[in-house]
This record gives structure tokens, sequence and C-alpha cells, in this order.
């Protein structure tokens, strides 16, 4: 008896080859589908699988996050943390029981300066807010403020590098890099991680504070138009170009970019390059419905403080964050006084309570619109600067650096709020109960977007690297329901 073909050698008849093509098509079309969600996220450029895999993820408690920075460094003891101390030593200098500080430009022994501010409690939480912030005093029961923080910067460079990389010196990947890095997008056809700014102002440390750092350059922020600038420039095709030509030409060059990336495969930069163009081509027809404020009703506009001069500008930024993160955007980052405007060395009366005026209702404004259409809970907003200020006084009415305790506030992500955690000391300059360093603030961020940031990993020259750089301890305190 002649022995069996084997199985692998028996022809297929018509309706088996149908059957199995036909689950192959299914499978061409679910790799579509997963090519930008998170668990195709967690590969290296060269395809190999990222230390520990996909198993960083964590059930998410945000699909997104508004990072709404107030560069400068605003004062925490004018806003959210009152201390009578300060008025009762007022025109003395800083007690001796005090810890001494090193402050970047104030002379030694420079006396205290009082705080002019009014203080009310505010929601059924009865959180303290300063008469500066009138609007967001009446979100009062949606934020935890965090009066504890602490970082390294004593200064604008490093303190705002810090506060996006974790890091006073140049070179790591921003928070919003290691968001896209490691969860991907929630919509293929707009940018992962944005940045807008309410001004044409530098800010300290200039691009790499929204940088990738050594990750590949597709996970970078993609900076938009700010003032009278365009949005999103050079996005709209030229009239006499058409759709044949326009994928014709970009056919073109991708052709020759692939050529290119197989001859020097280290180069990420043109690698997202490649990946810029083919998100440019898929953005002119998602992007202009986005940032597209027209179809806002005037209630809206409003809202935000659309309709007013002194708000304008960090209101459509404010509407802008919402319409992207209701559209999957996953990371976006709002500088409010984009070169260093919060530094109120002197004049501080002045200083703050114009930056307060421009920036209270829009946020305020950000909250309820989030929250009436039920996306405050999916969506994770961050509010401070990269550090607080000094109850000293320099240049007779103003307050230098204070990177030793000041305060920031979260908001959503389903975080129980009207209430405080941690607390500096009677002057507020030292963070002392429940300190939280950056490195905290980042890995509390990364959980709450359902990110480990002990196993979220890339390898950079074989070295395992983190968000937190080691460090950094998720705040219970914070997520405390």
């Amino acid at each position: 008896m002649n022995d069996p073909i084997p199985h692998a050698e028996v022809p297929l008849t018509r309706r088996e080859m149908l059957l199995r093509g036909g689950a192959g098509f299914g499978s061409l079309a679910l790799l579509g589908m997963l090519g930008d969600s998170p668990l195709l996220a967690a590969t290296t450029p060269a395809g190999t699988p990222a230390a520990g895999g996909a198993s960083w993820t964590l059930p998410a408690r945000a699909k997104s996050c508004i990072f709404l920075f107030m560069e400068g460094g605003p004062s925490h003891i004018d806003t959210f943390d009152p201390k009578p101390l300060v008025n009762a030593l007022a025109g003395k200098p800083l007690p001796a029981s005090f810890k001494p500080v090193i402050t970047p430009m104030g002379e030694a022994g420079s006396p205290i300066l009082p705080v002019q501010r009014k203080w009310a409690r505010h929601g059924e939480g009865g959180l303290w807010v300063s008469d500066w912030l009138p609007h967001l005093a009446g979100c009062a029961d949606d934020l935890v403020v965090i009066r504890s923080c602490w970082s390294n910067g004593l200064n604008h460079v490093g303190g705002v590098c810090q506060m996006n990389t974790g890091s006073i010196l140049a070179g790591r990947p921003s928070l919003g890099s290691w968001v896209s890095y490691g969860l991907g997008t929630e919509n293929r056809d707009l940018p992962c991680y944005v940045v807008l700014q309410d001004s044409n102002g530098l800010v300290a440390g200039g691009p790499r504070n929204w940088g990738s750092g050594f990750m590949p350059a597709t996970h970078q922020g993609i900076r938009l138009g700010s003032g009278s600038r365009e949005l999103i420039p050079n996005l709209s095709t030229p009239g006499d170009v058409g759709e044949a030509r326009q994928r014709g030409k970009l056919a073109f060059l991708g052709r020759l970019n692939a050529r290119h990336a197989e001859r020097h495969p280290d180069q990420t930069e043109l690698d997202a390059r490649i990946r810029a163009y083919e998100l440019a081509f898929r953005m002119q027809a998602e992007a202009p419905g986005a940032v597209d404020l027209a179809d806002e009703s005037e209630e809206t506009r409003s809202l935000y403080g659309l309709d007013r001069k002194e708000t304008s500008a960090f209101a459509r930024n404010c509407l802008l964050a919402r319409r992207l993160v209701e559209r999957g955007v996953r990371f976006v980052q709002l500088y409010h006084g984009a070169g260093a405007k919060w530094d109120a060395h002197s004049g501080i009366e002045k200083n703050h309570a114009e930056l307060c005026r421009s920036m209270d209702r829009p946020v305020a404004g950000l909250l309820r619109d989030l929250k009436r259409r039920g996306l405050l809970d999916q969506t994770l907003v961050v509010w401070g600067g990269e550090f607080g200020r000094t109850p000293m006084s320099e240049k007779g009415d103003g307050r230098d650096h204070n990177p030793y305790g000041f305060t920031m506030w979260m908001a959503g992500a389903g975080l129980r709020g009207g209430r405080t955690v941690g607390a500096t000391d009677e002057v507020g300059l030292h963070a002392v109960e429940d300190r939280l360093h950056v490195h905290d603030l980042h890995a509390t961020i990364l959980h709450l977007m359902g990110a480990d940031h002990s196993r979220l990993v890339y390898l950079h020259k074989g070295r395992p690297e983190r968000a937190t750089q080691n460090e950094g301890v998720v705040s219970e305190s914070i997520l405390r329901a």
C-alpha cells in the first residue's frame, strides 16, 4: 500500500482556498485597525518588543490629558495656599527657624512680602481660593489642589525642562512623548500630542520641552500656530493641485524616502518625516474641522471668554483643547504666559492680576464644558508652572523662584475634588507634608492614563529608560476616593 500523501502536500479545493483566503483578508483589516493602537505601540523602531512588552498597561481612568502650563511660576501663596503668618511677618527677614534656601535672583535676608489677597472657602469641600480666581473658585469641588510639589529646577530653563521631561538637563523625552510611545493614538488622523501657546513668546528651553529625546522623533509634540498665525501651517493643498496629483507626488516622495530609509535604518528623523507626511495628508480631511470654532455656539464662546479681549487668546486654546480631546488626541499642552510671563520678580500685584484675569475664565470654562459634555471623567486636567514663588520679597514688590514647595492641581479622571493634598510650612517656603516631586507627579499622571511608569520602558543603547528615571511614586493621596 502506498503511503498517504502528507497533509501539507494535499491540493486545496476551490472552496477551501476561498475559506482560508477570506479569513486572511479579515486579519489584514484587523492589522490596519490596530496599526496605531497601544497593542502595537510597544515596539521599538527595529521591531523588537520594548522591555516589558505591553505589560505596562493598566486600567485607564483617563483617555486624554490637558496640561495647563503657567510658564514662569505662579505664586501659590497668592492663589491656592493661604499663609496668615506671611502677613504677620511682613517686612521682617525670614526667621532662622525656617530651613534656608538658595534663591537665584533675590538677596539674602530680603524681607517677607505681605499677601494682599482676600481669601474664601468655596464649594462643599471648603477649598481655599483667592480673589484673583473667582471663576475657578466656582469649580472648587472639581479640583484636587496639591500644595506640596517640589522640584530641582532653580531657574526657568531647568525648571520648565524638568516639569516636562523629568530632568533639568535637555535630552530626555517629554511626558507627552512617553504617552504617545506607551499608549498610542486614539485617532490616526490627528496628532497624538499637541502643543498650543497663547503667544509667540519663546518658552524657556524651546521645543525640547515637547521633544521626543532619544525616542523616535515621531513621538514629539506637534506645535500648532498661535496668535494671528495660521493654526496649522502648510496644511491646505493649493487650489490648482488636484487630489490625484497630490497623491502621485506623495507616492513618489514615499518611494524616495523608503529607498533612503533602507540604507539608513537608524535615522529616526526620516521615519518621523515620512510619518509626518502621511499624517499631514490624513489631517487635510480631519484637522480643519477639529480646529474650526465656527460651529461653536455663542453661549460656549462666552463661557470660555472668547468674546473678551483680555481672555480671547487663552480661551481659544482651551476651547481647541476640548475639541481635540473629544476627537481622540491623547495629550494636549497649553502654555499660558509663554515667555515666562508669570515670572514676577517685581510688580507681582500687576503681573499676577493681569495673568489670572486672562486665564481664570477660560480654564473654568474648559472644566465646565468638559463636565457638561461627559468628558471630564475621561480627561485629566493638570494646572501648574515649573515652580512657585517665595514669601520673601525681591526688588521691593516681587517674589523670587521657589522650587522647594509650590502648588499644582488636577481635575477629572474620576478624581474626588474639593480637597487638598499635602502642605507647605507656615510661610509656604518648603513642602513638608506628603511631598510630591516632579517624578511623583509624572508617575501619577501616567497611572491615571493607564500606564505603569515602572514598567513603561524604552531601550536606549541597551539601557532601560523610564519616564521617571527609576524614581517616582504614584500618589495614593491623589487617587484616594
